[in-house]
């Protein structure tokens, strides 16, 4: 059965349906197949800017996600994003996909988008085992030589800087940069710089006035005002996590953008879903109506439909 979203024109095939050209002519439209929908969820297999560019124009309320980091991580899934030749290249695959999905995204809307860095190693292959996690031991694209002179041993790569800059050329509006401070950063062993403890979430909108819920996420004050708007440092625990999908964040860190600029009976938008975090916190803590998610790998879709039929069923009790 086919179930597409609501005001959508245009369509993605599922992964295994074949060519277009195997079931019809280009006059034809093609049946959008989610990989799994529900009464308040839809998620879809596939690449984020081709999925994206498939949805209906100014069909959504919110976008909250998390791309794959530069380097960090081998999927396994052939046109993942991340292990990209050069940084400059991850960026402009980033700028690609956001730019569809501003076009999904209704004027009012905002864009939260969470990064952290990497440095330029130049090391070579990486040897010995990862036992916890064996997507991280892969030759990585900084491991390699790369072009100079940004690509440099020991160089701080400044990937957030420059999405958010190349965002801001692309036409957004960058209104925080706002810094998410590890309280339990993992061990980063060096001894000629300091530790590593901060990654970054992005907010984006396309105009001056938009959907923003002050009193959702206001914190008490001690002026005048009983309460202020929190500030732009977020103290969150990397919180430890048995899923399955190895690039997990901490439910807090989407809760101020899910609470502040998701307006009831909205739409929310995660184009790099993983195994569903935003999206169940999104179920759990705001009047969303729908709650679309899409990932590249069915690994990870498999756990974010178990995750959220879980919460849809608890919420249904």
């Amino acid at each position: 059965m086919y179930t597409p979203i609501p005001g959508t024109g245009r369509v993605i095939l599922h992964p295994n349906m074949g060519t277009r050209s195997d079931r019809a002519s280009a006059d034809t439209p093609v049946p959008l197949v989610p990989y799994f929908s529900s009464d308040g969820v839809v998620l879809y297999q596939g690449d984020a800017a081709t999925v994206l560019s498939q949805l209906g124009e100014a069909s959504v309320d919110c976008i909250v996600t998390s791309p794959p980091y530069y380097g960090q991580r081998d999927y396994q899934a052939d046109g993942q994003i991340g292990l990209e030749s050069e940084p400059n290249l991850y960026v402009e695959r980033l700028i690609k996909a956001f730019r569809e999905a501003r076009r999904v995204l209704k004027p009012t809307g905002s864009l939260w988008v969470n990064l952290g860095d990497t440095y330029w190693s130049g090391k070579g292959r990486s040897h010995g085992e990862d036992r916890k996690q064996k997507n991280r031991r892969f030759t990585r694209p900084q491991d390699r030589t790369g072009e100079r002179p940004l690509c440099v041993p020991k160089q701080l790569l400044l990937i957030p800087h420059r999405f958010a800059i190349a965002m801001q050329d692309d036409g957004w509006i960058v209104r925080n940069d706002n810094v998410w401070y590890k309280v339990n950063p993992t061990p980063d062993p060096v001894k000629d710089r300091c530790a590593s403890a901060h990654e970054y979430m992005f907010h984006f909108v396309l105009r001056r006035r938009y959907y923003y819920n002050f009193d959702a996420v206001a914190i008490p004050s001690r002026g005048k005002r009983e309460t202020k708007t929190p500030p732009s440092v977020w103290q969150i625990r990397a919180a430890p996590t048995f899923k399955k999908h190895v690039a997990v964040f901490p439910e807090e860190l989407v809760r101020i953008p899910i609470l502040s600029t998701v307006p009831p009976d909205g739409v929310l938008l995660d184009p790099f879903c993983g195994s569903g975090t935003t999206l169940s916190v999104a179920l759990r803590h705001s009047k969303v109506r729908t709650a679309i998610g899409i990932d590249l790998t069915a690994e990870a879709l498999t756990e974010a439909k178990q995750l959220l039929t879980t919460v849809e069923n608890s919420k249904s009790i």
